[in-house]
């Protein structure tokens, strides 16, 4: 099957966000993503029967796949109407399931199930956090740009002097720095396992730096660079002595700039800080460090799961004296709210439009 790049990453996110597990799930996941016109279809159920084993012809014809059916889009587990035929592919169709997880991905994750917060972690374990480019020092081989005097002078050596192709470069780019700052205190308790995965994924792509805060500043990205996120956040809880406690955002912010930021990590880094807000200290030191992260960093970037609320005003004590440093201040209670973060945090031009209108 002509199978492009595109149609092989979309089944693999199907796949991801389906349940890999389940028989039906893979083949409705790859029918749909990975077939192009009737030939590929036919094509498919023959390879699939043979791979995965069917109690089918593998050689029927393709009007008699399996399909979902209209009665099947209701709660999952209901039973089947009295007389009705019953599907050889048994198993939710894909499109319950993609309803499900698009409702699922505005939910607050504050207020999920068991069942719910299972199935929001199988979703944050595909996540990626990406930061703004930014040009490099280092030059790369490009067909424009500066003309590269070494490697022309060497093609001309290699050719014995005869006439050849000038060489050019352009400067590179690469993402710039990502730093997270999780606030673990006791307020954010119905968030911070979500967003303490969402920091998970984050720190296996770009170069990211992640930090909890609480009562005391823990550096755990070497905690989270386990590619299992169950033993990411084992080793997180046994690294962090603080979880459920107070919250001192100043004296912790104040610290990471005189350990860290100050030595370069902040340094044209964009800068997140995923929390409530609630400070037990001094607002007014919370304010003199947030300005001066502000001159450190690229952009400082405030996540709040309070901040959806209705009603909501950043009335909190840190909140307020911290928002004059804020580039971006946007939500985080929510996977569709972290998409939007992940955004910002490229520097995405939709995500402008956000980020201006919660300015205002």
């Amino acid at each position: 099957m002509d199978a492009s790049a595109e149609r092989v990453h979309a089944y693999l996110r199907a796949v991801d966000q389906l349940r890999p597990g389940m028989r039906a799930d893979v083949y409705w996941a790859g029918r749909l993503t990975l077939c192009g016109g009737r030939d590929d279809l036919e094509r498919y159920e023959r390879v699939f029967a043979a791979y995965f084993g069917s109690a089918e012809p593998a050689g029927r014809a393709v009007a008699a796949a399996p399909r979902p059916r209209l009665r099947l889009l209701t709660r999952e587990g209901a039973a089947p109407r009295p007389g009705a035929r019953q599907e050889r592919h048994q198993g939710p169709p894909a499109a319950t399931l993609a309803s499900s997880t698009e409702v699922l991905r505005h939910r607050d994750v504050g207020g999920l199930s068991t069942a719910e917060r299972e199935q929001l972690r199988r979703l944050l374990a595909a996540f990626t956090l990406r930061g703004e480019t930014r040009r490099s020092a280092r030059r790369r081989p490009a067909r424009r740009g500066q003309v590269d005097p070494h490697r022309t002078v060497r093609e001309l050596l290699r050719r014995g002097g005869e006439p050849a192709r000038l060489r050019r470069h352009a400067r590179a780019e690469r993402p710039r720095r990502v730093v997270l700052l999780v606030d673990v205190s006791g307020s954010m308790t119905p968030y911070a396992d979500a967003l303490l995965r969402f920091a998970h994924a984050a720190a296996r792509g770009a170069p990211t730096e992640v930090f909890t805060i609480g009562t005391r500043l823990t550096r755990v990205t070497r905690e989270l660079s386990h590619r299992d996120p169950d033993l990411a956040m084992a080793a997180l809880a046994a690294a962090v002595p603080d979880w459920r406690g107070g919250t001192r955002l100043g004296e912790l912010l104040r610290e990471f700039l005189d350990r860290w930021g100050q030595r370069g990590m902040a340094r044209g880094a964009v800068v997140v800080i995923l929390s409530d807000g609630w400070e037990r200290g001094d607002p007014e030191l919370l304010g003199v460090q947030m300005r001066r992260l502000h001159r450190l960093a690229h952009r400082v970037v405030w996540a709040n799961p309070r901040k959806a609320r209705p009603g909501y005003a950043p009335l909190a004590a840190g909140m307020a004296a911290s928002l004059p440093s804020v580039d971006a201040f946007v939500e985080g209670h929510s996977l569709a709210a972290l998409e939007r973060l992940a955004a910002v945090v490229r520097g995405d031009a939709a995500a402008d439009l956000v980020e201006g209108a919660d300015r205002a």
